[in-house]
């Protein structure tokens, strides 16, 4: 839930003791690594709107930013340099309203010859995905048709992923390394060598706070015996270095430079680069401000080494989404109360500035005999508070990663009161304090305006006020009932109310302008009733009590 946000309450140590039998559904199979490759790189284009829509915008990782095309009828193109031939795996579109109605990917390895990719394709306003198969260094989008003849193209982002090349693997994971300094004390705990090179993008390491916070800072990976280097993955905390160097050793000792800038600008940067050693380095020679240096991943890709095999990625789920994997209908008779084999109870006081004590009484949450579960927002007295709710969820019984989560909803009307269906990440119950566990706020409405809503990610580097999100205005949702989605995979996440697209979050374009992306790994499902708080404001005279929130099911499909 949005605001300062986090509502576990007491449910942390008390589920810890309840913890029983509950399964994990994920896709299945594994695999291969893919990475976003087009970012930063030089990108040109038939033509430009004006100085302020320029071609670099597009590969520039920031969905604020846009190339548009001349108000042309001739066909324009927009082309990305890659800096080597990489083994394409697809590209990622984000249109404006001024989108492509006819064209066609195409690749090159020479910059002049081209070739297409694919058919004839259809854009469409807002986020595009387009599997593509070749190995090249150019591709370009060849654009023949105009969805608005008055205007020309325009893309907020033109993102080409590729699997590595030559056979390249993750080199880094779980191996050794060392570093100028470490941080391990109650601001850090542990920021540590190993964090950089464990695939946990909520962990990381950092210089010290006493003695790191100077130039010049390093850390470097032990690959265990002499690699080729192609690749270096750095995801920055926001202490990034904006002048640094990637070096390779074979002793640890002697150490040679395969890459340099001096305009490092942190998030995630992908380096193409060349170079032979065991040992691979970042030396960092300025830092963005004034601390030290930070890293959540330092990953290296090539051939050779002596490469740990990494935990494997289940597939993502293929959408529309149509295998059930749970579900609740909500259809047993009028005041039962939520199946305890799908549902877990949550009582206790909440965060946020709420009003409210979570209760576990039936007439806080129970079926109302016409296939609906009723969340109940009472002025009655409990546990030194004046009002009761319910806050329900799957933790000790039903954990997903990927697919589609969704449930039809009515919400109600009133100052301060704040429905919502979220998730929370799993790593929570064994204890990873918010907001480094994950939270996706499917939906939430403040009850003083029920024309507007909210999905939001939360993690380390965006969270609470700050959370990844969209406020979007629409009809108002407390008159009937609402489908409220997302489609979640290891790519990203798209939101939906009534099947139509709200908001959608790119893995590759959060990791680029916000942070790790801290979300492919499994969550449960959560349903509440929040009474006043920081976010919706408080309740007043004209706020309704009881006030209901209506589900009418919760289902999970991959």
């Amino acid at each position: 839930m949005s605001s300062a946000r986090f509502r576990g309450g007491g449910f942390a140590a008390a589920t810890l003791a309840l913890i029983s039998t509950f399964f994990v559904v994920t896709g299945g199979r594994a695999e291969a690594a893919e990475a976003i490759v087009s970012q930063g790189r030089p990108t040109t284009a038939s033509s430009a709107e004006w100085e302020g829509t320029p071609a670099s915008a597009a590969t520039d990782g920031n969905t604020g930013t846009r190339w548009s095309s001349a108000f042309s009828a001739a066909p324009q193109w927009l082309q990305v340099d890659l800096g080597s031939p990489q083994a394409i795996t697809r590209v990622a579109l984000n249109w404006e309203g001024a989108y492509a109605t006819a064209f066609t990917v195409q690749l090159s390895t020479n910059g002049s010859t081209f070739t297409d990719a694919t058919g004839t394709l259809r854009g469409n306003a807002g986020a595009q995905n387009i599997p593509v198969t070749g190995t090249a260094r150019y591709v370009r989008l060849n654009l023949t048709e105009r969805a608005l003849p008055a205007y020309g193209y325009s893309l907020w982002e033109f993102q080409v992923y590729a699997n590595s090349a030559q056979g390249d693997i993750l080199l880094s994971y779980n191996k050794p390394g060392a570093a100028s300094s470490e941080q391990n004390d109650v601001n850090c705990n542990p920021c540590t060598v190993p964090k950089a090179f464990d695939l946990d993008p909520a962990t990381r390491w950092a210089t010290s706070s006493t003695t790191g916070w100077v130039d010049p800072g390093w850390i470097y990976v032990d690959l265990g015996a002499t690699a080729q280097i192609s690749r270096v993955e750095l995801q920055w905390d926001p202490a990034y270095a904006t002048a640094y160097k990637i070096q390779v050793s074979p002793n640890a000792t002697t150490w040679t430079d395969i890459y340099s800038t001096t305009t490092g600008r942190g998030f995630k940067e992908v380096l193409n680069v060349t170079g032979t050693g065991r040992y691979v380095r970042m030396y960092g020679t300025a830092r963005s401000g004034p601390y030290g240096y930070s890293l959540y991943d330092f990953n290296v890709y090539g051939t050779g080494g002596a490469p740990a095999t990494p935990p494997a990625r289940p597939a993502d789920p293929t959408f529309p989404a149509t295998r059930l994997v749970f579900n609740d209908e909500f259809n047993d008779g009028s005041g039962t109360k939520p199946s305890t084999a799908k549902w877990t109870y949550d009582p206790g006081v909440p965060q946020n500035g709420e009003v409210q004590y979570y209760s576990e009484n039936s007439n806080n949450a129970q079926t109302d005999g016409q296939g609906n579960l009723v969340i109940e927002a009472r002025r009655e007295a409990s546990n030194g508070r004046d009002y009761t709710s319910a806050r329900m969820n799957t933790s000790n019984k039903f954990h997903v990663q990927y697919g589609r989560v969704e449930a039809r909803i009515k919400v109600p009307k009133g100052n301060g009161l704040w429905p919502a269906f979220w998730m929370m990440g799993a790593d929570f119950l064994t204890g990873r304090p918010w907001p480094y566990n994950g939270e996706i706020d499917i939906m939430e409405v403040l009850g003083r305006n029920t024309s507007e809503a909210y999905s939001t990610l939360h993690a380390p580097q965006y969270n609470g006020a700050g959370g990844y999100g969209q406020k979007y205005a629409t009809v108002d949702l407390s008159q009937d009932f609402h489908v409220w989605a997302v489609e979640w995979d290891s790519k990203g996440m798209k939101f939906l109310l009534d099947g139509a697209q709200v908001f959608y979050a790119s893995k590759a374009t959060v990791e680029a302008t916000r942070g790790p992306w801290i979300f492919d790994h499994p969550f449960y499902v959560i349903l509440n009733l929040a009474v006043g708080g920081d976010f919706p404001g408080p309740i007043d005279a004209t706020t309704p009590f009881p006030a209901r929130m209506l589900v009418d099911y919760v289902r999970v499909y991959q």
